[in-house]
């Protein structure tokens, strides 16, 4: 393998707040033919093979026609991802890798064949920084339709000092936005962040970078796949719960809660937890291969057992 010969490139995340870089790129490049003095004399037709870092997109152009080409992202531990290159309208070429995680590190690979010669250039990305320095422990959900709660924990290696930054976008084509509304610790370390609107539910995924400035050190980026949207909404209660009784069994029935993004009712479930005092009954979930049964909507379940005073029972349904 023969090295590049070109500097070292530094690219960092596109927000003007933050001009520090977070990733440092290696460009190595080798070529090989049939015939070996034709290898040495080949020069590589790949131009300006570059990372953005934020969208996960690698981008070159080439000085000459090929014939084939393939591109391909390996992140530690063993994740591996190939996609066939696309191109846009200024000859630009270009592979996305929206679900890969860059901050472990990454090596992309570019193999192209010229004339009957076989090109390949390398990027490897380091997360610049300590290890430990970057945020730990992510987590992000909604609630009450429009609002946004996420929260980390600095690194065990976070200096005093620290400050995290938090970006947030809806898709690759998106300009990213900063947290303006920071949650600190006593320490007034940056650890969580609140959005008060999310705005119109115009996306199911939802895209997170957490970085950091220090006086002291460089710090670590944490970056993430996709958060499906569906999956971070923490439902309200039903609505308009009543109760009725019918002779025999008492009746509760309920609305469905209102949610961001429409959810078929069949997949929303429920427990009921009931409590009865002066009872000397109660009546247990029933039990299936794979746990609780799924019982519906005002379906009992027979009384068997004898309780304390007070009783306590959980029923799911569907």
């Amino acid at each position: 393998m023969q090295e590049a010969g070109r500097p070292v490139q530094l690219w960092g995340w596109g927000a003007a707040a933050l001009l520090d870089p977070v990733g440092l790129l290696v460009l190595l490049s080798w070529a090989s033919c049939g015939h070996p003095a034709r290898a040495q004399e080949s020069v590589s037709p790949i131009l300006n093979m570059k990372l953005d870092s934020r969208t996960k997109t690698l981008s070159w152009n080439y000085r000459r026609n090929v014939t084939e080409q393939e591109c391909k992202i390996d992140t530690p531990p063993d994740d591996s991802t190939s996609k066939t290159p696309q191109v846009n309208g200024n000859d630009t070429y270009f592979c996305e890798f929206p679900n890969s995680v860059l901050h472990r590190g990454a090596n992309l690979t570019l193999n192209v064949t010229a004339e009957g010669a076989v090109f390949q250039e390398v990027l490897v990305f380091r997360n610049s920084g300590p290890e430990g320095s970057g945020a730990v422990n992510f987590s992000c959900f909604i609630y009450d339709l429009r609002f946004l709660n996420c929260s980390w924990s600095p690194g065990p290696a976070a200096p005093p000092d620290v400050r995290y930054h938090l970006y947030w976008w809806a898709s690759s084509h998106d300009p990213e936005v900063e947290c303006a509304r920071y949650v600190v610790d006593p320490a007034g370390t940056r650890v969580g962040c609140h959005l008060d609107d999310l705005g119109d539910p115009k996306t199911t995924d939802y895209f997170f970078l957490v970085n950091g400035t220090s006086n002291r050190t460089a710090i670590r980026f944490l970056d993430f796949t996709p958060f499906r949207a569906k999956l971070m909404e923490k439902y309200r209660p039903p609505a308009n719960i009543t109760t009725a009784f019918n002779g025999s069994h008492h009746v509760v029935r309920w609305d469905d809660p209102e949610t961001r993004f429409d959810v078929a009712s069949h997949m929303l479930c429920y427990q009921l937890d009931i409590r009865r005092q002066g009872s000397s009954y109660t009546r247990d979930p029933q039990k299936g291969a794979d746990g609780p049964q799924m019982l519906p909507r005002g379906q009992s379940s027979s009384a068997k057992k004898k309780k304390k005073k007070w009783e306590r029972l959980s029923i799911f349904c569907a």
